[in-house]
């Protein structure tokens, strides 16, 4: 049997909706009615791992909040009050966890679309006992636009994001003028927008586009060193020391 089908022994009546979505055989998050923007993301049958696959269906309910069009009530969703970090495209989830048990006074929000990276961050959550980590398993255009209100989050972090290198596909960046003018409008004053990349060329892109949002000022000349609060992953020390290039930029709201 596929991993990417459900069992037929677990009956779809005990699971939710938000489940049942997340277990679809396509490997699919849940539908994005009315999208008209392009995606920065393509659907694949990717492989997911049986703990990936029992963290869905057991967690996903537990840690994970289900897209609605309408504003999130932060303070309700993590039953308390505190300054709201939004992270999109998560991965498998390492740097979320560790950023989120370093800084237990903020509110961490992940999104992410595909089902290997949801199931391993709910294991995350819950092995850890991580209590400020929440997740959207949506289009992440569509829950800035939909669920974030106007100047409410206190930062926003987009670590590696698909680079897309081919020219005809660059479009399908996340780092777009369009969507880091929403992202700006749902910062704070005061608040920070922090991406990084291994790719030079979109590193130069991200810093003309962000350089042009008139609601974000460069906290550096250029590219920021990397803050302590961002791990280097094993994947990027292993690139660094095969002479690879990474690229911090933070932009802080005015």
């Amino acid at each position: 049997m596929s991993t990417n089908t459900p069992d037929p022994s677990q009956s779809p009546a005990l699971l939710s909706d938000g489940v049942q979505a997340a277990l679809a055989p396509s490997g699919r998050a849940p539908a994005s009615p009315g999208t008209l923007h392009i995606r920065s993301f393509v659907h694949r049958r990717g492989h997911i791992t049986q703990g990936q696959r029992d963290a869905l269906e057991h967690l996903l309910d537990k840690w994970s909040l289900p897209y609605a069009p309408r504003p999130l009530d932060a303070a309700a969703a993590f039953g308390r009050q505190a300054p709201l970090i939004l992270e999109i495209g998560f991965g498998m989830g390492e740097t979320t966890e560790k950023i989120a048990l370093t800084r237990p006074q903020d509110n961490f929000l992940g999104v992410e679309v595909f089902n290997a990276g949801v199931g391993s961050l709910l294991r995350r959550i819950e092995e850890s006992a991580i209590p400020n980590l929440r997740i959207v398993q949506h289009d992440a255009v569509e829950v800035v636009r939909d669920m974030i209100a106007p100047e409410t989050l206190a930062g926003v972090h987009v670590y590696f994001p698909d680079p897309w290198p081919k020219k005809r596909h660059h479009k399908r960046r996340l780092i777009q003028p369009a969507f880091v003018a929403l992202l700006a409008s749902r910062i704070a004053p005061g608040g920070y927008l922090h991406c990084a990349t291994d790719w030079q060329e979109y590193a130069a892109q991200m810093l003309d586009v962000l350089g042009a949002e008139p609601l974000l000022r460069n906290t550096c000349a250029d590219y920021a060193p990397r803050p302590d609060y961002r791990p280097q992953t094993k994947f990027e020390t292993r690139g660094l020391r095969l002479g690879h290039g990474v690229w911090d930029l933070i932009f802080k709201r005015i």
